[in-house]
């Protein structure tokens, strides 16, 4: 979820109320294929308030910073080289409002251009809710204005169209690990292949010598060129000795409704070593 500049003020300030601010928005992915050319959002308001949205399209993906955090990429106006949807694909509404408790639906129609090559392509959806003015306690009033704030909650979802075959894998390498304290941080770089996105999950097993397992921990991401991932996991006091990281990205994802969305790609693994002194 991505907010405004307002938006991180007034969580300092209000705390658990953020939430009655926006719309529920499902599902989290959305996949259009060529013969239906259309797909749908839903949202619901689950506050006491009308809440006005506002919805737009744009190209992005995820990357990875210097330090293994994932974060988007965006491209304000993508060249052919880049396989983007979000110059033929369309909104509908684009503005609405969503009374208390109601649920809506937004369309989205694509008209791709003749001649798409077969492959996958992708833009973000940005659905921004607005509600009423949220008033500032706390502050001392000797003028008696009232102070509040407009808060905008922004959620962002993948769109991916596909056309045509479609496949995918991802090539597994510099898997490395280090124990900080009572801390398991990994990283490990991961390049796509195919030509659709890698949509899957980390999964890291620590065993100790005798093949005690000492740890796990399960990662999902999306992997649409090349990332480099950072996993941090609690494992904590490890007596001294040697041990293993199993490392392996399944094509699998347990948030997920539809698991036929996720399409089909072998299983890599590696392993690396650690030693505790």
């Amino acid at each position: 979820m991505m907010r405004g500049p307002s938006l991180a003020v007034a969580v300092a300030l209000l705390g658990s109320s953020l939430a009655a601010q926006g719309v529920m928005v499902a599902p989290h992915a959305v996949y259009i294929n060529h013969r239906d050319r259309s797909g749908s959002v839903l949202l619901y308001n689950p506050g006491t308030e009308a809440v006005e949205v506002t919805i737009s399209t744009f190209f992005g993906y995820p990357i990875t910073d210097s330090a293994g955090a994932i974060a988007l990429r965006t491209v304000e106006t993508p060249d052919s080289t880049l396989p983007s949807a979000a110059g033929w694909m369309q909104a509908f509404p684009r503005r609405l409002t969503v009374a208390p408790l109601e649920r809506q639906t937004v369309r989205l129609l694509a008209r791709p251009p003749a001649g798409l090559p077969d492959g996958e392509y992708w833009l973000r959806l940005m659905i921004a809710a607005k509600a009423g003015q949220v008033p500032i306690t706390g502050l001392v009033d000797t003028t008696g204005i009232q102070v509040g704030l407009t808060l905008e909650v922004r959620t962002v979802i993948g769109v991916a169209y596909r056309k045509g075959a479609v496949t995918t894998g991802v090539a597994l390498s510099n898997v490395r690990a280090r124990l900080v304290g009572d801390t398991l941080v990994t990283w490990s770089r991961l390049e796509r292949r195919g030509n659709a996105a890698y949509v899957g999950t980390v999964r890291g097993t620590l065993v100790d010598s005798v093949g005690a397992r000492r740890a796990t921990f399960n990662s999902p991401l999306s992997v649409y060129f090349t990332m480099e991932p950072r996993t941090v996991t609690a494992v904590g006091k490890l007596p001294r000795g040697r041990y293993w990281l199993r490392y392996e990205v399944v094509a699998e994802r347990a948030d997920f409704d539809d698991p036929k969305l996720i399409l089909p790609a072998p299983t890599v693994r590696d392993s690396v070593q650690l030693v505790v002194p």
